[in-house]
């Protein structure tokens, strides 16, 4: 009894361990992760080393993305020849609705799209546990930082 108890508890630590690993964390350089765009085609995500990028979660359906994405349109007009990109990943389940949010939003950034909710590998890999949620590479495509202030990102395109 002993023995299956250690063995249950051993394979649970891996389980943690494994997880636990498979999460972007400050220093950690782009995932590997390559998603369909709203222009269909295949973006991955380390093709924009050489920028500051902000990595940005988001669905249509959740009211505080919808309301960043309008200080993100901004963002990135403002920014977007100084050498900054927005990668905006949905991890909603329907793409027309991610696609009709898009417009209505106006959004000119680079778009993708994950669609297995929370489930999704792109969620899984950053941690994502909430929406909206970002992660801000250096040029190098290092992360560094976690939900950045939007003072946070100006001062890192402005490096």
């Amino acid at each position: 009894m002993i023995k299956i108890k250690n063995i249950i508890l051993a394979f649970s630590f891996m389980l943690v361990f494994s997880s636990v690993k498979a999460q972007v964390k400050l220093g950690d350089t782009f995932p590997n992760v390559a998603l369909q765009s709203n222009q269909n085609t295949v973006v991955k995500l380390d093709s924009f080393k050489g920028k500051t990028v902000l990595v940005d979660f988001w669905a249509s359906w959740c009211g505080p993305c919808r309301l960043a994405n309008r200080k993100l349109v901004k963002l990135y007009e403002t920014y977007k020849n100084k050498n900054f990109e927005i990668v905006g990943i949905s991890i909603y389940t329907d793409k027309t609705k991610w696609l009709n949010a898009i417009a209505k939003d106006k959004m000119k950034h680079q778009q993708l799209i994950d669609a297995k909710g929370f489930d999704a590998k792109s969620a899984v890999t950053f941690g994502v546990e909430e929406l909206p949620a970002a992660y801000l590479f250096d040029t190098t495509g290092k992360l560094i930082a976690i939900n950045p202030t939007e003072e946070e990102i100006i001062a890192q395109i402005k490096k």
